[in-house]
């Protein structure tokens, strides 16, 4: 298969003077597929020559866009934006400019230890599968530095290199699945959607009452990952919009509010979206949910971004968050 290659700045810079370590700085995952979201992990390894690493810094090819870097306890964050050589759609919205480059500044990050710094972003505009180049350049306060801006030309052994810039091969999506490029999709029937570390099951709304306005959904949510995550937005075309609630009893009251935080989802455990405790609420729904249907939506989560699913509606028998009840 055919590979365009990359690159952002000029191949010829080299490390300074203060040396080069055997270990390089790479991605955590190192392909992507075209139109998703992608978190890009940044390992870091090492300082320059001994040297603590006190800012790292990363620019970001033409089609990695949307960037959003995730914030690190005392690193101050510095985002740097410009115009994109093409336009991209976010949603429905064309987008010409956003960041660049990403940088992390002010940190201490000793010889010692090893880190990582993750940027969020979605690899956009490929017809063919595309190796995405990242300079990145460690500073070691004002005496050290080390640039990882190469990348291997046609042929070349990229570990024959003195200091790759490391890199992201974007794949193309499998043509014969309609969903492919989305992040994720969950079947009409049961099925499920993955997402990063998260699993995704048990989709579902309830069948509304004619002339109902408001409806009720329900998931499960795994989270098999190592680090916590947040589920803080849920969009659909079917409703105005969706929010995140939760039912629960006080002073022997069901009450129930909008969480505008969303919901937080713990490291390596599961929370279930159910009738009577969290759900989500279509807001303002365009045509009453009949049983048999389906409901798209999308997922936001803080870190592991989006993913489209598509949720079967059910029986409007059981549950309090069904459309129009009396709580509302």
């Amino acid at each position: 298969m055919t590979k365009t290659r990359i690159v952002s700045l000029s191949l010829g810079l080299t490390l300074a003077a203060s040396g080069i370590a055997h270990a390089h700085a790479t991605f955590e995952k190192d392909t992507a597929p075209v139109e998703t979201t992608f978190k890009a992990v940044l390992q870091v390894p090492h300082g320059c020559d001994g040297k603590p690493t006190t800012e790292v810094q990363i620019k970001l090819p033409e089609g990695f866009v949307f960037a959003q870097p995730q914030p690190k306890p005392g690193w101050e964050i510095e985002i740097i934006k410009g115009d994109y050589q093409k336009t991209y759609d976010n949603h429905g919205k064309k987008v010409s400019s956003g960041p660049l480059e990403i940088r992390w500044k002010g940190g201490n990050l000793p010889n010692e230890y090893y880190d990582t710094f993750v940027v969020r972003g979605k690899v956009s505009g490929f017809d063919k599968e595309t190796v995405l180049a990242f300079p990145t350049t460690q500073l070691c306060g004002t005496e050290g530095k080390v640039v990882w801006d190469q990348v291997a030309a046609e042929g070349q052994n990229a570990h024959d290199l003195k200091s790759p810039a490391p890199t992201v091969t974007v794949t193309m999506a499998d043509a014969a699945d309609p969903h492919a490029g989305h992040g994720g999709h969950m079947a009409a029937a049961g099925g499920s959607a993955k997402v990063g570390d998260l699993d995704i099951s048990g989709g579902s709304v309830k069948a509304m009452l004619p002339g109902a306005k408001v409806g009720g959904g329900f998931l499960t949510i795994k989270n098999g990952g190592a680090g916590e995550d947040r589920l803080v937005a849920v969009e659909s075309p079917a409703a105005a919009r969706v929010e995140i609630h939760e039912m629960k009893m006080e002073n022997d009251v069901m009450r129930m509010r909008k969480l505008d935080d969303g919901v937080a989802l713990p490291a390596g455990e599961t929370v279930e979206l159910k009738a009577g405790g969290l759900h989500l609420m279509f807001m303002d729904v365009k045509t009453p949910f009949k049983e048999g249907d389906t409901v798209p939506v999308t997922l936001v989560f803080e870190k592991a971004g989006k993913v489209d699913a598509t949720f079967p509606v059910g029986s409007a028998k059981g549950g309090e968050a069904a459309g129009g009840q009396k709580h509302h």
